[in-house]
């Protein structure tokens, strides 16, 4: 992880859980014939020294790929995944930054899907359905999808949210849930007792 700039992104108090990228199968996929190029121009170009304007012509070739490779190299460690105790973090971008968050608050569901080879490898899809008008976010083919998923799950339930992202009653405006009671109370629905006993709890937990 670019640990500087990640960490400019941090708010007051808030730390870094887990970071990981996409599983280095993803980056071997993308960089695979480019390798192959250039052996193959290498040989040529071995082959042709004897020929020297040929020799030259073949270094100026392997360029091409060889600065394919790096650009794809690039972009694979600058795209990041960030869980911390209190979002989720995507980041994109070599020169120009690309930075989504996805609040832990408003994350309703987080689901992972694992192939046979992804359980072996260790790598998977992970998927964040959220409130916010973002909706989805698919993080594909990423490392440690368990852990990603845990970490996430684990910070959700430190801040107090349920799996649905609605904070526990304890969490709730208290006054507002006071004057709920004695509606009630006023209504017959409960007790003057109950509603002292109830108003007395919610007081406590202030």
């Amino acid at each position: 992880m670019a640990k500087n700039y990640v960490e400019n992104l941090l708010g007051e108090n808030e730390r870094i859980l887990l970071g990981t990228r996409q599983h280095s199968f993803v980056l071997f996929g993308n960089i695979a014939l480019e390798i192959l190029l250039i052996i193959l121009l290498a040989l040529g170009v071995t082959a042709a020294i004897p020929f020297y304007p040929v020799a030259v012509a073949g270094y100026f070739l392997i360029l091409v790929p060889l600065v394919g490779m790096i650009r794809d190299i690039l972009i694979w460690s600058n795209r990041e995944y960030i869980v911390t105790n209190r979002r989720v973090i995507q980041i994109s971008g070599v020169f120009d930054k690309n930075v989504v968050d996805s609040s832990l608050e408003k994350v309703n569901d987080v689901k992972m899907s694992q192939s046979f080879l992804g359980r072996m490898f260790d790598y998977g899809d992970i998927e964040i359905l959220t409130a916010s008008e973002l909706g989805i976010n698919l993080f594909r083919r990423i490392g440690e999808p368990v852990k990603f998923k845990t970490a996430m799950l684990n910070a959700k339930e430190e801040l107090g949210y349920g799996e649905m992202g609605a904070r526990p009653q304890a969490e709730e405006d208290v006054p507002s849930l006071i004057a709920k009671l004695d509606g009630l109370r006023k209504q017959g629905i409960i007790s003057e007792a109950e509603f002292q006993k109830k108003k007395a709890e919610l007081l406590a937990k202030i």
